[in-house]
């Protein structure tokens, strides 16, 4: 009854709000989640389980992988070639959130689905007024249990779950991670116990692949670095700056006191900011209220645990400016969207969103931290429809994306975030990929995550009238 309650105090509140927004008929008679079952029908449209596994169980390559911890570094050892792709041996990983916010930044409805081969046509994942579930076992990534255990994972990430109805392993997020490093950096900013404009002095103590070498720069510079075009030496020194201060348990447990228990930056190394590892965890849903707090409205997002409102004051105003900012500069548009290979006849397009400047040449064409796209985006940038201030992320078995979408003046009024996991990254293609013109960066991820993600933009373009 309280879901119920919710969901429909929550579109009356929306009618009031906009005017323009458009529920689904029926919504407020029968409480369905329709934004839930549009997602999970748009991950069944899909088909993740057409892709190719070009490093599949038994084979050389996979054994190239066996036994790797950190993660970032295991992503540097994506093959060079594909010498025989073999069909996927299950189900993919997929978790999913979507929510919708109003005019002013605030959530009014979401919906998380989960996919796995326990899950082969997708599970809705039940919410509550707090967008918040106790209904799934969330188990940490695994990389030999996804196929041995079919996708169930053996650690439990939150205790105290054995009987729900639900359970999921987590996708590892790859650079994704670098969202909750953003975040506890920016709250010792707030703290006062560093400045965005001091110089970082970054000493490893050993030395790593990962990471790279000693550095010194602004921590606005390395936080540029780590969020728009991904740099994981930039990271690393983050994680370092935050154990540096004694910053990594504090920032586990306010995201716990948030309410967001997925959310763990756990195992990284002190001596270098790396060893990123399995027991960095992020689900969809947490991912997405960490970026509510980041680009969110006015008031009470949600009620923490122990019943305190939790608003967009968590971080300063300046603090989410930044951030948000600097998602907005997000160079690697190319998962969910891909409007860095405009008017490419493959991978499909995805989220219709407007390139920065900065990575535009005079040609037109984007590089990214020295990695070229070969295609002309200006048609596609006077197209465009929407911003998407977001972080991707990948290695061999992780492909990520999370972002929030705002519609251009004109271009169709949505807003809303989006979060997809799964362990779909650069090991896994489709069966239709064209070879890589030379010098051209390949493509990273599937194309149906744009394919899913372009679904969802329809969808929310047209909630709106």
């Amino acid at each position: 009854m309280r879901k119920r309650l919710h969901g429909a105090v929550g579109l009356l509140a929306v009618g009031g709000l906009l005017g323009t927004f458009v529920p689904p008929a029926g919504a407020e008679e029968t409480g369905r989640n329709r934004l839930a079952e549009r997602l999970r029908e748009a991950m069944n449209e899909v088909r993740f389980q057409e892709v190719l596994d070009t490093a599949p169980p038994g084979s050389a390559t996979a054994r190239t992988f066996a036994g790797t911890v950190d993660k970032e570094a295991r992503g540097l050892q994506r093959p060079a070639t594909v010498a025989d792709p073999r069909p996927i041996v299950q189900q993919p990983q997929v978790d999913a959130t979507v929510i919708e916010l109003d005019s002013r930044g605030r959530p009014r409805s979401s919906g998380t689905v989960l996919m796995s081969p326990l899950y082969k046509d997708g599970v809705i994942v039940p919410v509550d007024r707090d967008y918040s579930t106790e209904s799934v076992r969330w188990r940490q990534w695994d990389d030999a249990g996804w196929y041995a255990n079919r996708g169930q994972g053996t650690i439990d990430v939150i205790p105290g779950r054995e009987n729900a109805p639900i359970d999921h392993m987590l996708a590892y997020p790859a650079s994704v991670l670098k969202l909750m490093v953003a975040f506890g950096v920016l709250r010792l900013v707030d703290q006062g116990v560093v400045g965005l404009d001091d110089t970082y002095e970054y000493r490893p103590a050993e030395p790593s692949p990962l990471c790279g070498e000693a550095t010194a720069k602004p921590v606005r510079r390395y936080l540029d670095e780590s969020l728009t075009w991904s740099s994981n030496a930039a990271s690393c020194a983050l994680i370092k700056l935050l154990h540096d201060h004694g910053g990594i348990d504090p920032l586990n447990r306010a995201f716990s006191d948030l309410g967001l228990q997925t959310l763990r930056l756990r195992g990284t190394r002190p001596s270098n900011g790396g060893r990123w590892s399995n027991e960095i965890t992020m689900s969809s849903l947490d991912t997405a209220k960490l970026l509510l707090l980041v680009g969110g409205g006015p008031g009470t997002l949600w009620t923490a645990p122990d019943g305190t409102p939790v608003t967009r004051n968590v971080l300063s105003p300046a603090s989410r400016r930044f951030f948000a900012d600097t998602l907005a500069q997000q160079g690697f548009n190319d998962m969910l969207s891909n409007t860095n290979r405009c008017g490419a006849a493959y991978p499909a397009q995805g989220i219709p969103q407007r390139t920065l400047s900065r990575w535009i040449g005079a040609d037109g064409t984007v590089t990214v931290n020295g990695l070229w796209f070969g295609h002309d985006v200006r048609p596609c940038d006077a197209a465009a429809e929407v911003t998407f201030a977001h972080k991707t992320g990948w290695v061999g078995n992780s492909g990520a994306d999370a972002g929030i979408v705002r519609a251009l003046p004109g271009r169709g009024g949505r807003h809303y975030i989006i979060v997809v996991f799964s362990n779909l990254g650069t090991q896994y293609i489709d069966p239709h990929r064209p070879p890589t013109p030379p010098g051209v960066h390949p493509v990273t991820y599937t194309e149906k995550f744009a394919d899913l993600a372009r679904i969802i933009d329809t969808y929310e373009k047209n909630r709106y009238r």
